[in-house]
């Protein structure tokens, strides 16, 4: 049983030509699966090709980030149903959500730009909804309004996952009442981190979800330094020691849980 790597950006490493070292270490490392995950037209297509060539070792994910919302949000989701006609689809609908973390100052440019970050929500949770595909959910200081909307758009809460959770045990205890779930990251190895284990512990290894989010958020030892896939295992050693359960443990819940929510046991079982 290997590691999985269930949301990472592999774009950076790919266009400076580095990626067959960053799948070596992983390799090495032990984690043999990755989910590259897209944030905007400019990675969909880039992370469709590395799933063709690392078949059954890359899969990706695409959907437009709030980051990268703007009045030319329709424009940019348009051609996304695309992907799913072709001869390899995405895992998931993601990375999607609101982010009220950078707005502007002016507060209805801030406005405007909170507006267009729910259009685009709802919209490509909509698809998501007709499709029922998993759906990978960013959400920064904007908790509470991306689970109104996921209630209202009628997702199937068992397919959701917000990805680098960073909230507390109350905000994972009402996605996990809905059926949802919580994916974390490095910041999960940062010290004087109690709120976030309390939420992690909460959750514990029926769904639980790890990731790098590389090549940001390097978890301790490697804080401050580019992220990448093989230093998912130190994300790992931190659970066991914070659930008190041996690494093979967290390895083969985090192994399962991740197959089972993006369906690649369906996809590879012949």
């Amino acid at each position: 049983m290997s590691w999985f790597d269930t949301h990472c950006h592999l774009q950076s490493f790919q266009r400076k030509g580095e990626l067959e070292d960053i799948l070596q270490r992983a390799d090495d490392a032990g984690v043999s699966r990755m989910v590259t995950v897209g944030t905007s037209p400019e990675d969909w297509a880039d992370y469709q090709e590395l799933s063709l060539k690392y078949c059954g070792r890359i899969n990706y994910s695409a959907g437009l980030h709030p980051g990268y919302v703007d009045e030319n949000w329709a424009d940019q989701i348009s051609n996304l149903p695309t992907f799913w006609e072709s001869n390899k689809s995405p895992v998931a609908l993601g990375e999607i959500g609101l982010d009220y973390f950078r707005l502007p100052k002016e507060p209805e440019l801030a406005e405007q730009i909170i507006n267009w970050q729910k259009e685009a929500l709802r919209q490509q949770l909509s698809w998501a909804r007709r499709i029922d595909c998993p759906v990978i959910i960013h959400s920064r200081s904007a908790f509470n309004d991306s689970v109104k909307e996921i209630d209202q758009s009628g997702v199937n809460w068992e397919r959701v996952v917000f990805h680098c959770f960073s909230e507390g045990k109350e905000e994972i205890k009402q996605l996990m009442e809905r059926g949802g779930r919580a994916s974390f990251t490095g910041i999960l190895t940062f010290p004087k981190n109690e709120k976030l284990w309390e939420a992690v512990k909460f959750q514990g290894l029926e769904k639980l979800m790890l990731e790098t989010d590389s090549p940001y958020l390097a978890p301790v030892p490697y804080r401050g330094k580019r992220n990448e896939p093989a230093h998912l295992v130190a994300i790992g050693i931190c659970l066991a020691n914070l659930l008190e359960c041996s690494e093979s443990v967290v390895k083969h819940s985090l192994w399962e849980n991740s197959q089972k929510f993006y369906d690649l046991k369906e996809r590879f079982k012949h």
